[in-house]
C-alpha cells in the first residue's frame, strides 16, 4: 500500500484572523445563547456599517454561563461555616474568621460581638442563595454603542463587554444578583482619569472624548423588564391590542450620561476623574427603570441609533408601520424586518451623498407570547 501524500497527513494550518475579523466575531451575538424564559420570546441581531462596528449586543444566559447550582451550594455551605467558631490553633478559614480575629484585639470587644457578626454574615449568604435561585427564571441583555464605527469603536465596545463580565462575577459572588454597584463601577472604570490613560480616553489631536452608550436589562416571566440606561435611546413598547407604540412615562425612566461622562459627587474618587457635570449621588435601586409587557403579543424593542435615534417622530412612525405589518410573526422575523427597513434607509443616504451618516445597526426584540 502506498503512503498517503505528505500534505494529506498534515494538520491544516491555523490562519490568524485580522484584528477587525477578531473583533467582529467577539461583538456578534451567539444564537445558541438565547435564554428560554417562560412566556417570553427574544431575538436580536447586528449589522455593522463596515467590516466591524461599535455596536455590541449580548444575551446574558445565566443558566448557560454560570453554574447556578454550585453557587447556591457554596452560599449555603458558607452560611453554616460562618456560624462555626474557629477552633484554637487552626488556620483562618474565611473572611469572617479574619474579621473576628481583628475584632478580638480592638478596644471594647465583647464575646457577643462575634456571635452577632457571624449571624449577620450567615444571613447574608442565605439571601445570596435565594437571589441566585431567581437567575433560573431571569435573562439579561447587554447593548453597547460606541460612537462611530470601525476598529477603534469595536475595541471600546469590547472593553465595555469585558469590564461588565468581570464585574458580574463579583456581583454574583457577593450578592447573587446584579446591583446598582455594578453599573457605578463600570461607569467609573470607563471615565477619563486625571492622571492615567484610559480605555475611552481623550484624543490628543482633537481633544474629544470617545463615547459609548449602554443599556442593560433583565427580563422575567410575565414580561417584567428592569433596566439601567447610560445615554442609550429609550426602549419602545408596541401594543398588540392597539397596534401602535405606547406612550411611556419617561419621568420614571432614568437616563444617565453616556458611560464615563458623569461621576457622582459622593464617590470618594470623584476628583480623580474628568466629569462633564458631577451627579448628585451614586446609583441606587430607584434608578432602575421598569417596563411590563401587559398582554400576549406585546413587543419590547431595543435598538441603537443606527436604526433610530429616539427622537425623530417620522422615523418612529415608519418603525411603527413595520411592526404593524409584522407583529404577529416571530421575534426573529420582527427583528429582521426592522433591520431590513434600516438598511433600506441607507440607500437614501447614499443617493444624497450622506454616506458618513450610515451607522452600525442593532435591534433586539422581546415578545410576550
Amino acid at each position: 500500500m502506498s503512503a498517503l501524500p505528505r500534505n494529506s497527513r498534515m494538520t491544516k494550518a491555523y490562519i490568524v484572523p485580522s484584528i477587525d475579523e477578531y473583533l467582529r466575531e467577539r461583538l456578534m451575538p451567539v444564537e445558541g445563547a438565547i435564554p428560554h424564559i417562560s412566556g417570553i420570546e427574544m431575538y436580536g441581531s447586528s449589522i455593522p456599517a463596515g467590516t466591524v462596528g461599535g455596536d455590541l449586543f449580548e444575551y446574558i444566559n445565566f443558566q448557560q454561563r454560570y453554574d447556578i447550582d454550585a453557587r447556591i451550594e457554596r452560599a449555603v455551605r458558607l452560611s453554616k461555616e460562618f456560624l462555626e467558631l474557629l477552633p484554637n490553633g487552626t488556620h483562618l478559614r474565611n473572611s469572617v474568621d479574619d474579621h473576628v480575629q481583628w475584632l478580638k484585639v480592638t478596644p471594647g470587644y465583647r464575646p457577643e460581638m462575634e456571635t452577632e457578626y457571624r449571624d449577620a454574615r450567615s444571613s447574608e449568604q442565605i439571601r445570596v442563595a435565594e437571589d441566585l435561585h431567581e437567575l433560573y427564571t431571569t435573562a439579561g441583555v447587554l447593548l453597547v454603542d460606541a460612537q462611530g464605527h470601525g476598529i477603534i469603536s469595536a475595541k471600546i465596545a469590547s472593553t465595555v463587554h469585558d469590564t461588565f463580565h468581570a464585574l458580574m462575577l463579583r456581583e454574583l459572588d457577593r450578592y447573587g444578583k446584579t446591583t446598582p454597584e455594578l453599573f457605578e463601577n463600570l461607569n467609573l472604570r470607563l471615565a477619563q482619569s486625571v492622571t492615567a490613560r484610559n480605555a475611552l480616553g481623550i484624543s490628543e489631536k482633537e481633544n474629544a472624548r470617545e463615547i459609548a452608550t449602554m443599556l442593560y436589562g433583565e427580563i422575567r416571566p410575565g414580561g417584567h423588564f428592569r433596566f439601567v440606561n447610560f445615554g442609550h435611546p429609550p426602549p419602545l413598547v408596541f401594543s398588540a391590542e392597539y397596534r401602535k407604540f405606547m406612550k411611556m412615562d419617561e419621568g420614571h425612566m432614568v437616563q444617565f450620561f453616556a458611560l464615563g461622562l458623569q461621576i457622582p459627587a459622593d464617590h470618594p474618587d470623584h476628583n480623580k476623574y474628568y466629569s462633564i457635570k458631577l451627579r448628585q449621588r451614586e446609583l441606587d435601586s430607584s434608578d432602575i427603570a421598569e417596563i411590563t409587557l401587559m398582554s400576549p403579543g406585546d413587543i419590547l424593542v431595543l435598538y441603537t441609533d443606527g436604526v433610530y435615534d429616539g427622537s425623530d417622530e417620522q422615523v418612529r412612525e415608519q418603525l411603527e408601520a413595520v411592526l404593524r405589518e409584522h407583529y404577529r410573526q416571530t421575534a426573529r422575523d420582527i427583528c429582521n424586518a426592522l433591520l431590513d427597513y434600516a438598511v433600506e434607509q441607507d440607500k437614501h443616504l447614499r443617493l444624497n451623498g450622506d454616506e458618513a451618516l450610515i451607522d452600525d445597526k442593532t435591534v433586539f426584540i422581546i415578545k410576550r407570547s
